[in-house]
């Protein structure tokens, strides 16, 4: 099959109990989550705290930006304190780059915005797995209403035109890996062939 770079999300055939993913996230200490870098593209508080990044990263945003320079990619010391976490990390059968949790608060929005070199076709896609999260949520990608639950995979191509509103009460979480394609993902996606 033809990787089409304007495939828009699929779900894969992963599920993690959203209660042990919880459990993980109460983990986190308060002052880890920092709040994130791209500031005009979104309202209210969007947060992230670092699983996985740049290679030596002394500073949060560092650990949750782009790799700026060697391409050597790190767990961060959370990891181990995170034993749900570290086993979605594990189960992935590819390279993973940048492994964060991003948070949204009750009321915030994301606004519409593209994101680059995220796609199958780019050789490195965003994976998104929500960790806390109600019907209150709304993730639009590519003008759909995607239907995201807590504990489901989803490859997401944020390539595409993407936004996210918490109407809810509580704030959303998501796991989001970067991962860099290979066969077995492709597979997973029911990309090859």
């Amino acid at each position: 099959m033809k990787i089409d770079t304007l495939v828009p999300s699929v779900k894969l055939p992963l599920r993690f109990d959203p209660a042990v993913l919880e459990a993980d996230l109460d983990r986190i200490p308060g002052e880890r989550w920092t709040a994130h870098f791209n500031t005009g593209d979104y309202e209210g508080d969007w947060s992230a705290v670092a699983l996985r990044g740049p290679a030596g990263a002394v500073h949060p945003i560092q650990e949750i930006a782009a790799n700026p320079g060697t391409g050597e990619w790190a767990d961060t010391e959370l990891v181990a304190a995170c034993p749900a976490f570290a086993q979605v990390m594990g189960t992935f059968r590819c390279p993973l780059h940048s492994v964060r949790l991003l948070r949204l608060a009750p009321g915030a929005v994301i606004r519409e915005h593209t994101d680059h070199s995220l796609s199958f076709a780019d050789g490195e896609v965003r994976i998104h797995l929500p960790v806390r999260t109600s019907s209150a949520v709304r993730f639009h990608l590519n003008g759909e209403l995607v239907p995201l639950q807590a504990g489901d995979v989803w490859y997401l191509n944020v390539n595409l035109p993407h936004s996210v509103e918490n109407r809810g009460p509580e704030p959303r979480v998501h796991l989001v890996l970067d991962c860099e394609v290979n066969d077995w993902l492709l597979g997973l996606a029911g990309l090859r062939g």
